[in-house]
C-alpha cells in the first residue's frame, strides 16, 4: 500500500511503513512497553525527525534528569541542541521535612504544579511536536484513575488547540494496566522484548489502535542498535502480486537441468533434500554462481558453514564465486544463529529482492533456520508468506533441507517443507560395488514436466558430474540396490 503524503513521518522508516507513510499530524499517540524496550529510544527518533525538518520540538521527563537524558541521546551519536529538555523532576528541596505537605495531599498539589509547568512551557515555545515520558508518575500524582483520565483529557483538549503531535510514554509499571489513555488518544504502539532460551532478547512490536486509518497489523520484529530502533515491517506477501518473469535459470551442468526440465524456472521454490554430504549445498551454490555469471544478482543466505569455506569448496569443483562478490552481483550472508529474528531474516531478503534486484535467493539450511529459533511459533507459516513472496517478484528460491540418516529407505527431516515448494530435488547415498555414490533425481515439479529418472551425481577435483540414467537397478534410493536379471 502506498504511503500517505499528509501523514507525519515518525522518524523510523519501519514504522512509517507500518503506518503507510506515518502518524496522523496534530494527534495525541501512546507508546506502551516494559523498561528496556526502547521508547525514549523512539521518541527521541520521533523528535530529531522533527528537527530535521525544521520544526521546534519538546521532550519533557518526568522521571529522569536531563544529564541522563543526555547520555542516553550521546549513545546514539545524536545532538541534541535543536531539541528542548525540559526536567520536572522533583528537586532535592522535597526531601527537606519542612517542605513536606501536612494539609493537603501531595499529588493535590505536586500533580497542578507539575502540570502548569508542563503547560507553559508549551506555550512558551510553541513546538510542533512533542514527547512525554513518562505517564507512570503523572498516574502515580494523579492518585485515582479517575482523576488520571480526566487529566488525559485536559491534556489532549489543551494539545488539540496549538496544533502539535504529541507521543505519550508509559512503562507499564503500575500494578494494574489500565486502558484509560489508550482509549483516548488517537493511537497506540505497544513494545515488547522477551529473553529467548538462547540467544539475544527478541523485541517486537505491534499497532494496537490506529484512529481512522488502516495500518498492516500483527507483530513486527525490531532491533535497538547505535543510531535507533529498526523496524522489520511484517512481510504480507499479497501486497505484492504481479506479473513474473518465468524464465529458466540453468546450473551450467546440462544433465542436471536436463533433469530439472530445463532449469529452475523464475517465480517457483525448489527444495534441495538429503544426507549430509550429499551435495545439496553444492547444487545450491551452483546455481546461484550459473546466474550471477549470466549478470543476474543471486543471494545466498547460509546458517550453516562460513563464506569462505563455501567459497574454497566450491573452487575446488571448479565453481568460482570470488569473482561474481567481488562484482556485486553475488551476496553471501552469514546468519548468526543467535542474533537473529524471523522478521529481520524476511526484511533481509525482502532487501535483496527489491533494493539488488536478485533473482536468485538461496536459503541454506531450512535445519540451521529452524534450530535457530526454537522458541519462534509460526515459522513455517512465515516461511510460506516469504516464498510467496519471492514466487510474486519473480525470484527462483532454493531451499536446502538436510535429512536424518545416511543409507535408509526411512529418511526424515526435521520439517516437511516438501509441500510448500514448486519443485524437490532429492539426493541421496548407495552402495555399489564396495563404493558409496551418490544419486540425484527430481520427485516433484508443479506444472512443469521433468525426467524422472535417477542420475549419478559426482563431484570430483574436476567438477561437478551428472551421469546418464542409471538402468538396470531396482532399491537405489534404499541406499542398497539390486541388479535386475536381463531379459
Amino acid at each position: 500500500m502506498s504511503a500517505n503524503s499528509s501523514r507525519t513521518s515518525t522518524g523510523v522508516a519501519g514504522l512509517d511503513d507500518i503506518l503507510y507513510g506515518g502518524l496522523t499530524p496534530n494527534r495525541l499517540y501512546l507508546v506502551e512497553g516494559m523498561p528496556g524496550s526502547g521508547k525514549t529510544t523512539l521518541a527521541f527518533q520521533f523528535l530529531l525527525e522533527g528537527v530535521r525538518l525544521g520544526e521546534t520540538v519538546l521532550y519533557v521527563t518526568l522521571s529522569e534528569t536531563e544529564e541522563e537524558i543526555r547520555s542516553v541521546a550521546q549513545s546514539h551519536g545524536w545532538s541534541l541542541d535543536q531539541v528542548a529538555v525540559r526536567e520536572l523532576t522533583p528537586t532535592e528541596s522535597t526531601l527537606d521535612p519542612e517542605e513536606q505537605y501536612t494539609v493537603f495531599h501531595p499529588s493535590e498539589v505536586e500533580l497542578s504544579d507539575t502540570t502548569r509547568k508542563f503547560l507553559d512551557e508549551v506555550d512558551k515555545r510553541r513546538p510542533a511536536r512533542i514527547a512525554i515520558d513518562s505517564l507512570s508518575e503523572l498516574r502515580l500524582l494523579a492518585g485515582s484513575s479517575l482523576r488520571y483520565r480526566r487529566q488525559i483529557l485536559a491534556l489532549k483538549r489543551f494539545f488539540a488547540g496549538r496544533r502539535c503531535t504529541v507521543l505519550m510514554l508509559d512503562d507499564l509499571t503500575s500494578a494494574t494496566h489500565d486502558l484509560q489513555v489508550q482509549s483516548i488518544a488517537h493511537g497506540a504502539l505497544l513494545l515488547e522484548h522477551a529473553i529467548p532460551s538462547f540467544g539475544v532478547a527478541r523485541r517486537r512490536m505491534r499497532v494496537t489502535k490506529f484512529r481512522g486509518s488502516d495500518f498492516r497489523g500483527g507483530y513486527h520484529d525490531y532491533r535497538i542498535r547505535r543510531g535507533g530502533l529498526e523496524i522489520f515491517p511484517r512481510l504480507v506477501a499479497a501486497e505484492y502480486r504481479g506479473a513474473s518473469n518465468r524464465e529458466r535459470l540453468t546450473s551450467g551442468v546440462a544433465e542436471l537441468d536436463a533433469l530439472l526440465g530445463g532449469g529452475l524456472e523464475r517465480g517457483t521454490s525448489t527444495l534441495i533434500q538429503g544426507a549430509a554430504g550429499t551435495g545439496k549445498s553444492t547444487v545450491a551454490a551452483m546455481f546461484a554462481a550459473s546466474a550471477a555469471g549470466r549478470g543476474h544478482r543471486a543471494a545466498m543466505f547460509i546458517f550453516d558453514e562460513s563464506a569462505g569455506t563455501l567459497r574454497s569448496r566450491m573452487a575446488s569443483l571448479n565453481v568460482d564465486l570470488d569473482e561474481p562478490i567481488r562484482a556485486g552481483r553475488l551476496t553471501v550472508s552469514e546468519i548468526d544463529p543467535a542474533e537473529l529474528s524471523p522478521g529481520e531474516f524476511a526484511h533481509n531478503i525482502r532487501l535483496a529482492v527489491e533494493r539488488d534486484q536478485s533473482s536468485v535467493i538461496v536459503i541454506d539450511s531450512l535445519n540451521g533456520y529452524l534450530n535457530s529459533m526454537p522458541d519462534e511459533k509460526f515459522l513455517i507459516a512465515q516461511l510460506h508468506e516469504l516464498l510467496t513472496f519471492l514466487g510474486q517478484r519473480g525470484v527462483a528460491t532454493v531451499l536446502v533441507s538436510a535429512q536424518q540418516g545416511m543409507i535408509s529407505s526411512n529418511m526424515s527431516a526435521p520439517v516437511d517443507a516438501s509441500y510448500l515448494a514448486d519443485a524437490v530435488v532429492l539426493l541421496r547415498y548407495f552402495e555399489l560395488d564396495g563404493e558409496v555414490r551418490q544419486v540425484i533425481s527430481v520427485v516433484k515439479m508443479r506444472g512443469g514436466k521433468h525426467e524422472r529418472t535417477l542420475r549419478e551425481f559426482r563431484m570430483t577435483d574436476g567438477g561437478v558430474s551428472v551421469g546418464a540414467p542409471l538402468r538396470g537397478f531396482r532399491g537405489v534410493l534404499t541406499g542398497i540396490p539390486e541388479k535386475l536379471a536381463a531379459l
